[in-house]
């Protein structure tokens, strides 16, 4: 157990790595580009709006982990299909490779390139439409992307959505001739996903594993959600790991109005009091409500779950929430733990116990990396 439990956290360290890989795509804010990691959360979290199955949000977990050795590759640009196609493979083997779960990643990133199934077909319509999206719900989009938008949608791989999404694709181009789309349940799932992008400029305490940068909440949301996949052999009796990536990829989106609450800063002892607790509940309300109204009371829902960890899901999701900060910091030397003064105990009596709550291997683990760690 121990060794399969070392070689999850070595695949979910490389995958940190796919934070650092930028994209042609920029924030709505036009502020930043998009790196890889963010845009894997942000498709699966549309996916999910837009009713996919699990088996179709798993793929979007991992579809562009390859990009890690690859890089992103701009639909705009030439590029060798053929190259490409040998090099994502060779990535795919090495990445997947560092799992003891590899055979089954592989097969799951396979289904999803070759387009063939149902799910995988569901996946990539959610992969291929977000970056259309990405622009075109941009309050000022940049004038050469929506160039790029049209040219897609008329000759690219977009121009199949006329068949399969037609609904999507009539919004998209009522904004392209500079119209006000009617209001409707796809309206409002955008305006939901449109909102939903200022969570990658959410920066929390913890720095990437390479210490380049500090994490932000989307990014974080994707690699939990990854957390879920590669631990749930570890979910306890009535655990549904598919729920619990659910719960994640939206458990965060509160800290668009509220921000991040470092758990170790003299600030973070507010995490529980009634102040946050009522703006984080004013700040489900508002965003979720955005969605159509039975929608956005299930999210609610979900989120309020979560938040409760009283369900063997909700606590199964607290663990991995407080999992995952540790890994980002014994592998970037403790920077987040320096900053704010973090000692062995604090870590025990803060993120241990709720570790061990839902997923009492993982604790035992890393309490003695964590041990070595201050040693």
């Amino acid at each position: 157990m121990s060794d399969r439990i070392a070689r999850q956290f070595a695949f979910l360290a490389e995958a940190d790595r796919l934070k650092s890989v930028d994209r042609a795509n920029v924030l709505l804010d036009l502020s930043r580009p998009e790196n890889s990691a963010e845009h894997s959360w942000h498709v699966a979290l549309q996916a999910m709006v837009f009713g996919a199955s699990d088996w179709a949000i798993r793929m979007l977990l991992v579809h562009d982990l390859v990009e890690i050795d690859t890089g992103d590759q701009p639909i705009h640009l030439d590029h060798d299909a053929d190259a490409l196609a040998r090099s994502e493979l060779q990535a795919a083997d090495r990445i997947f490779g560092l799992s003891p779960d590899r055979d089954a990643l592989m097969d799951l990133w396979l289904e999803f390139e070759a387009g063939a199934s149902p799910d995988a077909v569901m996946a990539r319509r959610m992969d291929h439409s977000q970056p259309l999206f990405q622009v075109l719900l941009a309050p000022q989009p940049l004038a050469d992307h929506v160039a790029i938008v049209r040219d897609n949608m008329t000759g690219g791989r977009a121009a199949r959505l006329d068949a399969e999404w037609p609904e999507a694709m009539a919004w998209a181009r009522a904004v392209l001739a500079g119209d006000v789309p009617p209001d409707s349940d796809l309206a409002r799932r955008l305006r939901f996903l449109a909102e939903a992008d200022a969570l990658k400029s959410v920066f929390r305490a913890n720095l990437l594993i390479d210490g380049s940068r500090r994490e932000n909440s989307a990014e974080h949301s994707w690699h939990l959600a990854l957390y879920a996949l590669a631990f749930a052999g570890l979910a306890g009796p009535g655990v549904d790991p598919d729920r619990v990536i659910r719960m994640l990829l939206i458990h965060d989106l509160v800290e668009i109005d509220v921000g991040d609450v470092p758990l170790h800063s003299a600030a973070g002892q507010a995490h529980g009091s009634a102040e946050i607790q009522a703006a984080e509940a004013a700040a489900a309300a508002r965003i979720f409500g955005l969605l159509p109204p039975d929608q956005g009371a299930d999210l609610l829902s979900l989120w309020q779950e979560f938040e409760a960890a009283a369900t063997p899901d909700a606590v199964f999701a607290k663990s991995l929430d407080r999992c995952q900060p540790v890994i980002q910091n014994l592998r970037s030397g403790g920077a987040g733990w320096v900053d704010y003064g973090v000692t062995f105990d604090d870590i025990e009596a803060r993120v241990g116990r709720k570790i061990t709550l839902g997923a009492p291997a993982l604790w035992h683990w890393l309490r003695a990396e964590v041990q070595a760690f201050f040693a």
